[in-house]
């Protein structure tokens, strides 16, 4: 009489905990191949099955059945396993990282993991695993601006407080301007996306002429009202804004502006002495990212403008509206995520950064 395998039964927590690791991205996917096998085991597949449907064999099956019951879902992880042990001492460890922080002799700009080997006379292995364990890449580089505004802590604490308690009966709007917009066109066509391989174009292209977007974000509801403008001048941006301003005929509107001269030009304060409903809130120099309307322009980048030839500046206006049109049938307000904890930090850095500039 056949053997009848013992049922697998999971509660939520385990289910949850299987699924999540099978979307893992772990090394090769050992764990997620794993976790896959559990999960179709307690689903009522059967071994023969589910071998055919991943392609093992049922040893394979069983052994993981096996160590389930055993462990649960640590049992499918990879166990220490005998082999070479650790040449490099915690010293020799500690030296690499240390090292690896530091610049690189000339005329290098920055290290590799093999002129860094090669620097230390060590395997070239051992050294990539060190720098491994301790999350240092070499290839990566990010940027950072610190802002010199003296007032950066209280206007930075202003448009935050308008993000997260907006006044009752207000509308909280976002505005800038995406300059320089280029109706780039292709010399050739492009070649379709195809089974591995991407799409492709020519690095060959024409200029057309660029545009500006004046866009304008309600940061309650996520919708966007914007013009393309041929320049950024400052009577296009206040005619924009009495376009703003026609969207809300009885509401009070609190906008929040970079430090562009025609934002705060005479200009600009004569319409706002035109408009008592209307107040404008500075975002400190060099810190584009409090403006929540520079999440909006990253949408329109990425899903929009990257990868698209356009044959003239009329196509790239007709996009840019069409566009828009169809970001506000489904947008949403964006969730500013930074918390108080960090809002702190920055601060506490930039005025560091500061008092070491101004002595």
């Amino acid at each position: 009489m056949p053997r009848i395998a013992q049922p697998i039964k999971l509660n939520k927590k385990e289910r949850q905990a299987l699924i999540r690791a099978s979307r893992s991205a772990d090394g090769s996917g050992r764990v997620a191949f794993r976790a896959m096998i559990i999960l179709q085991l307690a689903a009522g597949l059967r071994n023969k099955d589910l071998m055919a449907q991943i392609c093992c064999t049922e040893p394979v099956v069983i052994h993981w059945r096996n160590r389930w019951f055993q462990d649960g879902i640590e049992g499918l992880k990879d166990r220490p396993r005998s082999g070479r042990p650790d040449e490099l001492t915690p010293k020799m460890k500690q030296k690499i990282v240390h090292r690896a922080c530091q610049k690189p002799p000339k005329p290098r700009s920055r290290w590799s993991v093999r002129s860094l080997a090669d620097h230390l006379s060590l395997d070239y292995g051992a050294v990539h695993r060190v720098l491994k364990e301790n999350d240092l890449t070499f290839h990566r580089l990010s940027t950072f601006t610190f802002s010199p505004d003296p007032k950066f802590e209280e206007k930075l604490l202003e448009v935050v407080g308008l993000y997260m308690k907006p006044p009752e009966n207000a509308a909280v709007l976002c505005v800038d301007e995406k300059t320089g917009i280029q109706a780039l066109d292709r010399t050739q066509p492009m070649l379709p996306l195809k089974a591995k391989k991407p799409r492709a174009w020519t690095n060959e292209y024409v200029r057309h002429g660029t545009r500006t977007l004046l866009a304008c974000l309600n940061v309650h509801t996520g919708e966007v009202v914007a013009e393309v403008t041929k320049q950024r001048r400052s009577k296009d941006f206040l005619s924009f804004m009495n376009t703003v301003a026609k969207q809300y005929p009885k509401r009070r509107l609190y906008v929040v502006l970079d430090n562009l001269n025609t934002h705060k030009n005479q200009a600009a304060k004569d319409w706002l002495a035109k408009h008592p409903k209307v107040t404008f809130h500075y975002t400190p120099t060099h810190a584009s990212w409090v403006n929540m309307i520079e999440g909006f322009f990253s949408i329109l980048t990425r899903q929009g403008l990257q990868q698209r030839a356009f044959k003239g500046v009329k196509e790239l206006e007709k996009f840019l509206n069409e566009y828009i049109r169809e970001y506000n049938v489904s947008c949403g307000p964006f969730e500013w995520t930074s918390s108080p904890g960090k809002l702190k930090n920055i601060i506490r850095l930039t005025k560091e950064f500061q008092a070491a500039n101004n002595k």
